[in-house]
């Protein structure tokens, strides 16, 4: 990609590109099936060790007219589940090409994309490749300023199993392990031991928090320099409850499979009926376009055995310890943050992530809270990429970060 303004990359979210995620699961190209299946057993090693690399690309649009200039590598690295086991998880791992000139050595994000699905065509790693990736301007607005970039998988999105969508622990350690397999890789030229960032915003940025959080205690050798997570879904009850009869019921649906996945004690299928049995198998292939389409305005009420809605079940055992497991706001982030979220967010409440921020500052971390007023999800998320790029430049240009805590 030829350099061009940082407003250009912004004004690259173009109607097309937005486009493409309606249509991405249809459209998707799939790399060799061979690269995501993990040896079995997993060779020896620690999280963020490399288990295998080829080389790839990343197309910011659709039409394949702009390839970023860096060097790409997708990854297959060890990370840790929600359980404590080894996994293995895939992912992409970016350098650019032009010199680092900022301070210090080059600085490495781990980017933690939003919503993709949890059909294994879906993964971000293919996406990118085939220049169907919506997140792409960002992460090219990223390159630009001349970060190195990894862009995790997470579980179980192109490798076999179901991707535990929305899971903060299997999530925030894919992001962290992300970050270490990018170091540890030669091919990728990025430093061993410099300033790092995650980065994210939806689903992206629950991993991204769910990171910070874990950061401390998981991968402290990092030296972590802040993290921006954008529209958190921080407390998926109430998230649910929003997203229930919504355009964006699908989302639900990937919730109700991830935490099938993870905990299958919970045994969510046999609350369901005919027709949310169905529904629960169809959604395990679909990505984030096709399960808006498929289940736009759906009532869970109508999905399950009772006529209760899925809802009602979270205050009940044993769904409310596990759903109450994955609250982003309990732990102290090892960094500042930035929070970035939309009054009028149509999808991710702003009050829980309001409330998340608000938790972080009880417990004595350094959060700039920013809240904006743009209509809808999608908006909110353009909304934010140019304070995220200016928040992420005073980070590693060794800024003191400027919180705003007890003022929202």
């Amino acid at each position: 990609m030829r350099p061009g303004s940082r407003r250009g990359v912004s004004a690259a979210v173009s109607a097309a590109t937005i486009a493409a995620l309606l249509t991405f699961g249809a459209q998707q190209a799939t790399a060799a099936p061979s690269f995501y299946d993990p040896p079995s057993p997993l060779p020896a090693g620690a999280p963020g060790d490399i288990i295998r690399h080829e080389p790839s690309t990343f197309y910011v649009d659709p039409v394949k007219l702009i390839k970023a200039d860096a060097d790409v590598q997708r990854i297959m690295y060890r990370s840790t589940d929600t359980h404590g086991e080894a996994n293995a998880v895939t992912g992409t791992v970016l350098t650019p090409k032009k010199a680092w000139t900022g301070a210090g050595e080059r600085p490495v994000i781990g980017y933690a994309a939003g919503t993709q699905g949890v059909g294994d065509q879906c993964a971000p790693s293919k996406a990118l490749s085939a220049g169907m990736e919506y997140e792409g301007p960002f992460i090219a607005g990223l390159l630009l300023r001349g970060y190195g970039v990894v862009v995790t998988d997470y579980e179980g999105l192109g490798t076999p199993g179901v991707h535990t969508y929305v899971n903060r622990v299997a999530e925030g350690n894919a992001v962290l392990d992300s970050i270490r397999a990018a170091q540890r890789l030669p091919e990728a030229n990025l430093p061993d031991n410099g300033p790092v960032a995650t980065a994210g915003y939806s689903q992206g940025g629950g991993a991204s928090a769910s990171a910070a959080e874990l950061q401390p205690s998981y991968a402290p050798e990092l030296k972590l320099k802040g993290s921006y997570a954008g529209a958190v879904p921080a407390d998926l009850a109430e998230v649910g409850k929003n997203i229930d009869g919504h355009y964006a019921f699908g989302f639900l649906g990937f919730t109700l499979v991830s935490m099938d996945a993870a905990y299958p004690e919970l045994n969510i299928p046999a609350v369901l009926n005919t027709k949310g049995a169905e529904a629960f198998e169809k959604v395990k292939q679909e990505c984030t376009g096709d399960a808006i389409f498929a289940h736009a305005f759906t009532q869970s009420k109508d999905l399950t055995k009772d006529g209760r809605p899925l809802t009602a079940y979270l205050g009940e055992e044993p769904y409310k310890t596990r759903v109450g497991e994955q609250l982003i706001g309990a732990r102290k982030p090892g960094a500042p943050t930035l929070v970035v979220h939309s009054a009028l967010d149509d999808i991710v409440p702003y009050e829980q992530g309001r409330k998340m921020a608000r938790s972080w500052c009880a417990k004595g971390a350094k959060v700039q809270f920013s809240t904006s007023l743009v209509p809808t999800h999608v908006g909110g998320a353009i909304r934010a990429f140019p304070e995220a790029f200016a928040w992420l430049e005073g980070r590693f240009a060794g800024l003191p970060a400027v919180g705003n805590c007890g003022l929202f």
